[in-house]
């Protein structure tokens, strides 16, 4: 028997005609590249985000067909996070942080055939643009940067039929356009993982599984997103869609104030004081960062309350608890590129409001539990090493118990999980037979079904037989007053097949010994847990996204000299 519903299919046009009709005077706010603040309203995002719909239809483009961004977090970006996909292209946003050579293969094995780019990064266009292949490049220009910001500035030959100026192209649409038949389906944008194990590797996302993304970020136990929010998405709209922040205040119409290109934390805090953000969604590193400035500044400030949304990497219990002496409350998110991101939320339930804060704040350094929709299962080779390329590979294996302890690898499905990656058929073996992304974390679930993610498989630590998480030793060596990073890395023994070391960022003008960090490590962990080297530089080496690059520091290592 079938029901009796309507098939309506969950596309981005919906959002978009929610946010003019509704939220038509809710505001959006950009730091442009030349500091001052551009502001318009949802009418006006409606209103051009059509027109860009429209102009690309008239420029030629194709249902299907991939459209690059090579921009920062600002109106014209959340333009093409809409325009884009409802003209019936596929919105694909470059990665400027990552290398030349990065962006320029993944343009290609993308297949992007237009290109919007920020006049600002121009320079960063001109060391790709003989390794691509776009027929359009369209530019954002800024005021206030005088000619040479443009493109007539950086290339004298073909820019009449080579490059468009953003506003003109808009122009070129009549305000007559009428939105194609889109299937659900369908591809809207698309993301590249940042390489850190072998190639990026593109993720296709359907309008049915941003929307419904979207969605989940606006249910209380899940961000909570709502229109009464102002939401600053401080992770950047290249990476994994801005968390789809911008698509869930879109389709609630929340006030939106996006940081452009200026992102050190004396520019946010001024942004969360004159516009009273009420959500902020970043990566530690960033928060770290901002905390670092208020305490040099504890007075500068007069900040509201707000909700701190935390991924890309575990936050710190130290982190947390420095977070709620200023009054904000912090949600983390796990996921991945593959997941859209949101795959886990480290609610507190229920019967947990009770417990005293700093047992809240412990619940809140783990990845938590799945979201609605999404199935996740820890494994591993039947209580042997989840890491093992034999049985495991093949599939025969068992979920770990909840015991807090029992270690294995973090598998996903659902509905906006990644089914394979785009023109990638040799990374198939990323999903198992029976249909589950293997994520490559490692986890142990507690007996309330809480998520800890302990590693990546590639990361962990293997000491004489036992596995030793260098996630766990770092989060202990950040909560030290006195130290501002922290990395542990698997260093090659003689005897022990591997050892940690840990990589210190000390806080300005401090001195630590390795004795004093041994001593303070030993209450949480075993003797033989413990570092046997602690080496201190000035900065540790990040991805693009503000995660440690802990490849570069084995490789930085790898002939590393153990004393006696």
């Amino acid at each position: 028997m079938q029901g009796t519903m309507m098939n309506y299919p969950l596309t981005l046009s919906h959002s978009l005609e929610r946010a003019g009709k509704f939220y038509s005077n809710a505001e959006i706010v950009s730091r442009r590249p030349d500091h001052s603040l551009h502001r318009y309203t949802y009418a006006d995002l409606y209103r051009r985000a059509r027109a860009l719909a429209e102009a690309l239809q008239r420029a030629g483009l194709k249902r299907g067909d991939r459209v690059a961004t090579l921009m920062w977090n600002h109106h014209a970006h959340l333009e093409a996070y809409f325009g884009i996909p409802i003209s019936g292209g596929v919105l694909h946003t470059l990665n400027l942080r990552l290398a030349p050579s990065e962006i320029a293969y993944i343009a290609n094995h993308a297949q992007d055939r237009f290109l919007i780019v920020d006049d600002v990064l121009l320079p960063l266009y001109e060391k790709i643009r003989d390794s691509v292949r776009f027929e359009r490049v369209i530019v954002v220009e800024w005021p206030g940067r005088g000619n040479q910001s443009g493109p007539e500035g950086h290339f004298d030959d073909h820019f009449d039929h080579y490059f468009d100026h953003y506003e003109n192209f808009l122009s070129t649409a009549s305000g007559s356009f009428r939105y194609p038949d889109l299937d659900e389906n369908e591809a809207a944008c698309m993301c590249y993982t940042s390489g850190t194990t072998g190639v990026p590797k593109g993720v296709v996302y359907t309008h049915r599984s941003v929307m419904l993304h979207s969605f989940l970020l606006t249910t209380v136990d899940n961000f909570g997103i709502c229109n009464a929010d102002t939401v600053l998405p401080i992770v950047s709209m290249f990476h994994v869609n801005g968390w789809s922040l911008s698509y869930a205040a879109t389709l609630v119409g929340s006030k939106q104030v996006l940081p452009g290109p200026h992102l050190k934390p004396e520019n946010l805090l001024e942004l969360c004081e004159k516009e009273g953000v009420t959500v902020a969604g970043g990566v530690p590193t960033v928060w770290h960062s901002i905390l670092e400035c208020l305490d040099h500044n504890p007075s500068r400030w007069k900040l509201p309350r707000m909700r701190v949304l935390i991924g890309g990497a575990a936050p710190s219990l130290a982190l947390i608890q420095r977070l709620r002496q200023y009054g904000w409350s912090m949600v983390q998110g796990w996921g991945l590129t593959e997941s859209s991101p949101q795959a886990t939320t480290s609610q507190i339930m229920a019967h947990m409001q009770t417990l005293p804060e700093d047992a809240k704040c412990e619940i809140k350094t783990q990845a938590g539990i799945p979201v609605p929709f999404v199935e996740r299962r820890v494994v591993n080779e039947q209580g042997e090493s989840p890491f093992a390329e034999g049985p495991f590979a093949e599939g025969r294996f068992a979920e770990v118990p909840w015991d807090g302890k029992t270690m294995g690898e973090v598998q996903l499905r659902g509905p906006w999980v990644a089914a394979s990656y785009y023109n990638l058929p040799s990374e198939n073996d990323k999903w198992t037979d029976d249909g589950w992304f293997r994520t490559s974390d490692v986890g142990t679930v507690n007996a309330e079904g809480y998520l800890r993610i302990v590693d990546r498989t590639k990361d962990l630590i293997k000491s004489g037989g036992e596995w030793i998480s260098s996630v766990d030793l770092e989060n202990a060596l950040v909560a030290h007053p006195e130290i501002r990073e922290a990395a542990v890395i698997a260093v090659a023994h003689p005897k022990w097949q591997e050892r940690p070391v840990a990589v210190i960022v000390a806080q300005d003008g401090v001195t630590l010994s390795a004795q004093a960090l041994r001593d303070f490590l030993s209450p949480k962990f075993a003797k033989w847990q413990l570092p046997d080297a602690f080496v201190f530089v000035e900065e540790l080496p990040h991805t693009s996204t503000g995660k440690l690059l802990k490849a570069e520091l084995r490789r930085r290592f790898q002939d590393w000299k153990w004393e006696g």
